[in-house]
């Protein structure tokens, strides 16, 4: 009964030695997953920092201005005025439509009236 409880702890020793190892590998390589992903998160907002940058770069207000001057005639703009916007109160809006009766009710005029 002794040895056969000693082969026992042993397999139980060698199976949980072998569980430990698979996840210390497991872990190892769930670490190193978790630092690519910070690596991509990192280089990805190194390009987003380059895109904004360029964003800006590109949005500068004397470069859109002599764009518009060099393509005036092709694209037909308008310089911007006060007097080229409206106001909202000025704006007429369309009455909408309204649905046909289709179920009417008739309506005495009877005061007093029962209702059957």
């Amino acid at each position: 009964m002794r040895s056969m409880f000693y082969i026992l702890s042993a397999l139980t020793v060698i199976g949980l030695a072998f569980w430990a190892y698979r996840q210390n590998y497991q872990t190892q390589a769930a670490i190193a997953e978790v630092r690519q992903l910070h690596r991509d998160i990192g280089l990805a907002h190194e390009r987003l920092g380059i895109l904004r940058a360029e964003w800006a770069y590109l949005n500068r207000p004397d470069r859109l201005r002599d764009l518009t001057e060099l393509n005036f005639d092709r694209l037909g703009l308008l310089p911007l005025m006060p007097e080229a916007f409206g106001r909202v109160d000025r704006i007429n809006y369309p009455i909408p439509a309204l649905s046909p009766i289709t179920d009417p009710i008739e309506v005495s005029s009877q005061q007093g009236a029962e209702f059957p």
